[in-house]
């Protein structure tokens, strides 16, 4: 009897572990980041509120921090035209399509005791990720079509 709960408790622990690629992401987006610039997919001058926080102005430059043992990390708004500080938040990385390698990053702003007081997430595509530098992606609807918006981080 203890033999086959030991392997239905094996089965369970391994069924339950995450992907090489995400463990690699997680390794690799380990660390802190700087907000370099975000874009839009398409040309004009757009009033954007990025995370229910802030906005693009806002963003550039902020510096970022990830914690990938527990899936929390900070981020800080640093131009003193905007209201600086330090906001926290958990992620997670989601596998999307293991022959591409595409995945998703779900965010979600909490507070210092990383509860959420809206409830509210973000999901993002990470299109590329290496120990340098990290960019999401983000697709929202503008006048019924698709509108992308790209950030580009990199590693301090």
């Amino acid at each position: 009897m203890k033999r086959i709960i030991l392997i239905f408790l094996a089965v369970g622990l391994i069924g339950c572990g995450s992907s090489k690629t995400v463990r690699n992401s997680k390794t690799a987006i380990k660390g802190n980041w700087t907000l370099n610039s975000i874009t839009y997919s398409e040309a004009g001058k757009y009033n954007v509120t990025l995370l229910n926080d802030t906005s693009k102005n806002c963003f550039e430059n902020s510096t970022w921090q990830f914690i990938p043992n527990n899936n929390t990390g900070t981020y800080t708004i640093n131009d003193s035209t905007c209201s600086t500080g330090v906001r926290n938040f958990v992620f997670t990385i989601q596998e999307v399509n293991a022959e591409t390698g595409l995945y998703d990053f779900l965010l979600k702003p909490t507070d210092n005791k990383n509860k959420s007081k809206t409830n509210q997430g973000f999901r993002l595509k990470l299109m590329s990720l290496t120990e340098i530098t990290m960019q999401w992606q983000q697709t929202v609807n503008v006048d019924g079509q698709p509108f992308n918006i790209q950030m580009n981080f990199t590693k301090l």
